[in-house]
């Protein structure tokens, strides 16, 4: 098959142990990124099949209805960024292993670097010394505080660990099943969601974007934190309402440490959650490793290789084949 890999920043994949399964198709991959979906439908015009990072390009109608030759899109997770009924009206098959029982340790750990980072002064410490000026001031001790975790998930789970073994205290807020859940397992759960923000000397949080979830923070949410607490995202930029943390962040009263924005890539450096002396930003590099690269396009290459062979897997909308006999 003619298989095109969309936005491979850093030509990673070719490296990696996973890249030999596509050793029997003709492979395409474009180090850089396409948002204007007329151009990248002329780049993509002999494609069979299309694989994704994850959320980096949006793909609808506009997209699908200009690339005839396209039967598969193949990538990993949820996929809020895909119009799943264009792709079914074009005939297109989309196939993503939900990986239903394995958290991205990768964005576990960038979490708690994140936090780490935050609360020691790291960037500003290594600035300091760059520039001959030695300390650049006093950072704060994570053992004893209290870490709120926002989504009894895989990925919450993970970071709870890694905090437990730092010494913190850790309780969680969520979905009412979520929170049930969190409850039968023996976990701390605040009475009310304000406990749970004004209670967190850091709040994390670990959320899938689904319609549903979009803005579940809120502005008054964000109020609620005590001064001088952390808060951190490097989940989907979209669980937080639009501007809220921008204008929180710009009273200066709080800490952000936040791996994903609204516009991404994000280089207006004018931009608040990149100005900002309080936000430590980092550019969605949360999964970004080659151990997660190799585990998540194993699938990815293998969901290629099973349609290739007439056994797709992990289909999400099977009823094309049914439409295409």
């Amino acid at each position: 098959m003619k298989v095109h890999i969309l936005d491979d920043w850093f030509d990673t994949l070719r490296a990696l142990p996973c890249f030999d399964l596509l050793s029997d198709h003709d492979v395409t991959v474009w180090t850089d990124h396409e948002p204007d979906p007329d151009r990248l439908a002329q780049r993509i015009a002999d494609a069979e099949a299309l694989v994704l990072f994850r959320e980096r390009t949006r793909i609808g109608n506009e997209l699908l209805s200009q690339v005839p030759e396209l039967k598969l899109i193949s990538q990993r997770s949820v996929y809020p960024h895909i119009d799943v009924p264009a792709c079914t009206a074009n005939g297109v098959l989309l196939c993503s292993n939900m990986h239903s029982d394995t958290p991205s340790y990768a964005a576990a750990e960038h979490t708690l670097a994140m936090i780490l980072a935050s609360y020691r002064q790291i960037p500003e410490q290594v600035a300091s010394i760059r520039s001959g000026q030695w300390q650049a001031g006093v950072g704060r001790t994570l053992r004893g505080r209290t870490l709120g975790l926002y989504g009894y998930g895989r990925i919450g789970r993970a970071v709870a660990d890694y905090a437990r073994a730092l010494g913190m205290m850790v309780q969680w807020w969520g979905s009412e099943e979520g929170r049930a859940r969190a409850k039968a397992a023996g976990e701390t759960v605040p009475e009310t969601r304000e406990a749970f923000f004004a209670n967190s000397d850091i709040v994390s949080l670990h959320v899938r974007l689904k319609p549903e979830t979009r803005g579940i923070v809120a502005a008054e949410d964000l109020a609620f934190m005590k001064d001088r607490a952390l808060f951190v995202n490097t989940s989907r930029s979209g669980l937080v309402a639009a501007g809220a943390l921008e204008n929180e962040a710009a009273r200066g009263r709080i800490f952000a440490a936040v791996d994903v924005f609204d516009t991404e890539p994000l280089t207006d450096t004018s931009h608040p959650l990149l100005s900002l002396h309080n936000v430590l930003p980092t550019p969605h590099i949360g999964y970004v490793t080659e151990d997660e690269f190799d585990l998540q396009f194993t699938d990815i290459f293998q969901q290629i290789n099973a349609y290739s062979s007439g056994t797709p897997i992990h289909m999400i909308n099977p009823e094309v084949l049914n439409a295409t006999g």
